[in-house]
This record gives structure tokens, sequence and C-alpha cells, in this order.
């Protein structure tokens, strides 16, 4: 035996000194001299539990100021702007037309952005159902001639009870609405072509509804004459309306915030509610004030406030319902909604059938606007501009993410530029020019963004 077997730093005759082992090989029970002990592999060994890191949007709410703003910027370098580039763009809009014109902030001004807004705003929140869906709805503005046409002949040229011809215009949408829905869902045929072959087909149908007149006036005091005419001049109604609104959503923070603690998860602090309260107020009453003070302010508009209850509901609908969920999954993946048991031909009528019908409530208003039930309604570039409110909005087009609001950001856009280009004077060529590139740049800052939030691993 050599020199180096004798050792007696190697006992073992293995090479390997009792000093030079590992913790894990010294306290092994081969190693005890006991050969009947089986021998484990680095593999089988027990391995100390690892605890996963919290998740740091988790924590965010209780790391402060400091935290939000950590946290915004992940958002952001991960590619998820939210609202942000349209309220930078209102800001834009408003401090370059303002520069030009010292009314562009005026009473009357901002009164005719939110009475032009609601009418195809309201249109424009049954688009972004539809496009939560990852589909496009064609027709809306055809709907809008037919339900303008259907309110018209039965009350004016029929006699009927106003308020039932109104019924009669919604429902009219909403048939229209799910035609084009069971196409798609059950028989399969893309909805584009559906509603492309509804946009035509409907528009002729205006066109026969509304007979050789072309045109039938609105009855003076008619409630249609009074959706974008009417206003509260009491201003009480202008301020109260922002109280509450301040109130219900301070309510909604708090109530958020309850549901939060009692499933475990970190909620907003109770400094943060309050900067965000404070924030919603001022907006609100300063609001409030532009169209109760200045000379020449008319008060709150009754289209103003629908269209706010429209938002409110629809929020409700898309945020605190089953339906709601299910078309956020059914946009996020059909397959995947399918397989989780969702009636993914039921949600895509129903979605249709509400755009249909809010489509037609749309119509209404704007046969208010024009004084009367036309062949025009619906027609010109109306469709262009509801797909463009919900989409400039935030709403995105491949479908599974977006917010009912988007489409009040993406309408008020759109009038303050169509307001601000024409109190400046410019042609209605440039007009179009400007909401297509706006348009586009939308569109771009979607694509970019959910190609980084692919990247980041995001979406």
């Amino acid at each position: 035996m050599s020199d180096l077997a004798k050792s007696p730093d190697l006992p073992d005759g293995s090479g390997n000194s009792e000093s030079s082992r590992s913790p894990e090989a010294a306290e092994h029970p081969r190693n005890s001299g006991n050969p009947a002990t089986p021998v484990r592999t680095a593999s089988e060994r027990p391995v100390e539990a690892s605890v996963p890191a919290a998740d740091p949007r988790l924590l965010v709410r209780e790391a402060g100021f400091k935290g939000y703003w950590a946290e915004f910027g992940r958002k952001v370098r991960g590619g998820d702007l939210g609202s942000l580039p349209v309220l930078v763009g209102l800001v834009v809009i408003a401090i370059v037309f303002q520069l030009r014109n010292d009314n562009f902030l005026s009473a009357g001004s901002v009164a005719n952005i939110a009475v032009y807004s609601s009418g195809l705003g309201i249109m424009a929140v049954g688009i972004v159902f539809v496009l939560l869906l990852g589909e496009i709805d064609l027709s809306v503005g055809s709907v809008a001639g037919v339900g303008a046409a259907v309110w018209a002949v039965l009350d004016v040229n029929r006699g009927w009870n106003e308020w039932l011809a109104i019924a009669a215009a919604l429902l009219s949408g909403a048939a229209l609405g799910a035609l084009h829905g069971f196409f798609f869902a059950r028989i399969g045929v893309p909805a584009f072509v559906v509603t492309l072959a509804g946009f035509l087909g409907w528009s002729g149908l205006q066109d026969w509804m509304m007979g050789g007149e072309g045109s039938i006036n609105t009855p003076s005091g008619s409630v249609v004459e009074d959706l974008t005419n009417y206003f509260f001049e009491d201003k009480a109604a202008g301020y109260g309306l922002a109280l509450v609104a301040v109130l219900a959503y301070a309510a909604s923070l708090l109530v958020d915030g309850r549901r939060r603690r009692a499933a475990g998860l970190p909620a907003r602090t109770d400094g943060e509610v309050v900067l965000r309260t404070a924030a919603v107020a001022v907006l609100c009453f300063a609001v409030a004030y532009v169209l109760n003070e200045p000379p020449g302010a008319r008060g709150l508009p009754l289209a103003l406030v629908l269209f706010l209850a429209v938002l409110v509901v629809a929020d409700l609908v898309a945020r605190r319902t089953s339906f709601g969920r299910r078309v956020f999954a059914v946009g996020g993946s059909p397959e995947a909604a399918r397989r989780a048991g969702i009636d993914v031909a039921r949600v895509r009528i129903a979605v249709f059938a509400l755009s249909g019908t809010l489509g037609a409530f749309g119509g209404l208003f704007i046969a208010s606007l024009s004084g009367g039930a036309t062949k025009s309604v619906g027609g010109g570039n109306t469709l262009m501009l509801v797909i463009a409110a919900a989409v400039i909005g935030g709403t995105s087009l491949f479908g599974g993410r977006g917010k009912v609001w988007s489409a009040l950001l993406g309408m008020i856009v759109i009038q303050s530029i169509q307001q601000g280009l024409n109190m400046i004077g410019m042609a209605n060529a440039i007009q179009y020019m400007i909401t297509g590139a706006v348009l586009l740049a939308a569109v771009v800052i979607d694509s970019v963004s959910r190609r980084t939030q692919k990247t980041a691993g995001r979406a």
C-alpha cells in the first residue's frame, strides 16, 4: 500500500479528509460507517422550501407616494400607458387653442363641446363594448338613422305617445344590433362583413321610412328637442351634480378599500383617498363654475347629464357584473372563455344588441341637434367620429383592454379639436386631416404599447 493510502489525514482512503468534507457529507449516515444506510444523491436531498418574493405591485399602496411613483415608472416602461396620452393631449389642445382664441375655454364654448359630445359619445360607449370583444361595428351610424326615423314616423306622423315612440326607436336599435350579433356569433359571418351589410341596408331602410319628404321636424317642446336644447339654469343643479359625483367617487374608493382589506389585500391609504377625491372635486367644480358663472353661461346641459348617466351605468356593468367580466374574457381569448364555460355566442349577441341600442339613442340626439329626423342622420362622418372616439380614448383595437370612460375622453378630444378649429376659421378639410392624424397616433400608441407589454411579459 502506498504512503498516500496510509496517510493519517485520509483515514478512509477516499482522498477526502474529515476537515475537508461538506457539512452535508459530515452529517450523512454513510460517513458514520453504517453500510446499511442508503445513499442519497444531491437531487434526492431535501431542499429548504423557498419563500417567493412578494409581488411589488401588491406592496405599492404600502409604500406611499414613492411606491406609487415607482409603480408609475414601471407601468410606463412596460407599455401600460393607460389614459396618460389622452390627458396630455387634452392639456395641449386646451393650451394651444386658448392661446389662439381667448374664448376657447369660455362658458359657451365648453357648453358646445359638452352638448355635441353627448350624442356621439353615447354611441361610442356601445362601440367600446364591441371593441372589447376585438370586433368592429360599421353599422352604428345607419342604426342611429333608423332609430331617429322610427321615432319621427311614430311620434309625428302616426301620433303615438312620444315616450312609446322613443322606446320603439331604442328597441329597433337593439333588434338590428342583435341581428348583426346573430349572423356573426351563430352563423359565423365576420363582424366586419355583417355590419358593413347593415351599414348599407339600414341606410336604405332609413330612406324608405322617411319617404318623399326627406325630413320630419321635431315638434316644439318635445322630449327629443329638449335632449340637446334644455339647460338647467338653476346653479344648484350644476354644483349639486358636481357634489354628487365627488361623493360617489369617494364612496367607491372607500368601498373598494374595505373589500380589499376584507380579502387580505393592500388597499389605498387614507391620504391617497383624500388626494384622489380632491383632484376629482377640483375638476368637477371647475366645470360647474364655467357652465354657470361667466357671462353668457346657460347652466348645466341636459345632454351632458344623460351622457354621464350612460357612462356610469355602462362602467358599472363592465367592471362590476358577471356580464362585463365575460365580455373582457371573450375579448381576451374566445377559446379560453369557451373552455371556462362562457356562452361566447350569447355574449357577442348581447354586446351587438347593446351597441345598436346606444346607437339608436345617439340618433335621437343627432335629430335633436339638427331640428328633426332627416335622411342624413347618422351619415357623413358620424361613424368615423364614433369609432375614433373609442380608440383615441384608449380602448384597444385588439380586444380585451379598455374602459368605458374612454368614450368620454376620446369624444372630448375630437370635439375640442373641432371646436378650436372652427373658432380659428379652419376649413372642414383641415379638421378631417387633423382628426385622422390623431386617430392614427392613437392606434400607433396602442400597437406600440401592446408590443412593449408583450416584451415585458405584461400582456
